[in-house]
């Protein structure tokens, strides 16, 4: 918010315009326009194959692009790579380690590298430590570390140097269930608490949809789509105003609760789910246009008296999203073919 209350969007740390890059005949990547603000997680989901490690490396400069723009932190990394370097971190999909030396030494090496002097890496290293939470075990050798305690220490190590841009190649692979939650909730935090702009890699949609603020659905080197869940789920004609509602009734009772869902004025279908043990769920589909609260209150006011479970909107999800984005996709491929 600027001093005369106006509010002020950040210029992107990472952007894209008509990014291309070539492998001989193979489309890597194929004009990608793509934009990472600070303090938000943007997810970048697609395939094995489909592009996204191919774009990481253009946006290090690790590899020169073919055609079109690229701007991370507004340097170019293919003319200015070691200045990007220094303001990106980076955690490859395989992070490796020193066994021998402890997480802390480990963590001193990275900090001379980047030319950080001992008095001010003591400090920064011992700040890194306690944000991804290895205070306690950061004089033990690395190589007594569970697989998520290395992509946290992998975090640190992308972070000692204070950058300004955090990029993450499948962070959570082979990681246990308790380690995933920890490495994307200390993924949030950077992003939400403490303003890093970050870019996602994966193909894991559970992960890609709890995680990022926004998300770009890659697939044979194209952006195929660009958002939140909501606004992919609406440029891929999917509905967003369906209701969910479970009711604790027995089955003998079910039909009738249907009936009384099918007579809200506004209501265009109603589709039996499968609920728990003793509850009955539906899907409830509404006209276009229909306000979806006022729509839930008719619905509450039909069920009556009986035990009312849940009634909500219905949560998008990414692998419906996705589907349609592939879908779609090899549509467009065909038609390409047949022309």
């Amino acid at each position: 918010m600027s001093a005369d209350g106006v509010s002020v969007v950040p210029e992107p740390a990472i952007r894209t315009r008509g990014l291309t890059k070539r492998y001989g005949g193979l489309v890597a990547v194929d004009h990608l326009d793509l934009e990472v603000r600070p303090g938000e997680i943007f997810g970048l989901l697609g395939q094995n194959g489909a592009g996204k490690t191919t774009t990481i490396l253009m946006l290090l400069g690790l590899t020169e692009p073919t055609a079109g723009e690229v701007r991370v932190v507004g340097l170019d990394p293919a003319r200015r790579p070691l200045d990007v370097k220094r303001r990106v971190g980076f955690l490859p999909d395989s992070v490796g380690f020193y066994g021998t030396l402890s997480g802390r030494q480990n963590l001193r090496y990275t900090a001379r590298l980047n030319g950080l002097r001992r008095d001010e890496a003591e400090p920064r290293i011992d700040e890194v430590l306690a944000l991804v939470g290895l205070t306690d075990r950061a004089d033990d050798r690395a190589e007594t570390y569970s697989r998520g305690m290395v992509q946290r220490l992998g975090i640190a190590d992308a972070l000692v140097k204070r950058p300004d841009v955090l990029i993450l190649d499948e962070p959570t692979t082979a990681i246990d269930p308790l380690g995933v939650v920890e490495v994307l909730d200390l993924l949030r935090a950077l992003a939400h608490e403490h303003g890093l702009a970050i870019l996602l890699s994966s193909h894991l949609l559970n992960q890609v949809q709890s995680t990022c603020d926004r998300i770009g659905v890659f697939a044979a080197g194209r952006l195929v789509g660009s958002g939140t869940v909501e606004e992919l789920a609406a440029s891929f004609g999917l509905p967003l105003d369906d209701i969910e509602v479970v009711v604790g009734v027995p089955a003998a009772e079910a039909p009738a609760v249907e009936v009384a869902i099918r007579t809200v004025p506004g209501v265009t279908d109603v589709v039996a789910e499968h609920g728990a043990r003793d509850d009955r769920a539906w899907i409830v589909r509404v006209e276009a246009g229909r306000d979806v609260g006022t729509m839930i209150r008719a619905i509450v006011q039909a069920v009556g008296e009986r035990p009312l479970i849940r009634v909500g909107r219905r949560r998008v999800e990414l692998d419906a999203i996705y589907r349609q984005a592939f879908a779609r996709t090899d549509a467009g491929r065909r038609e390409e073919v047949a022309a």
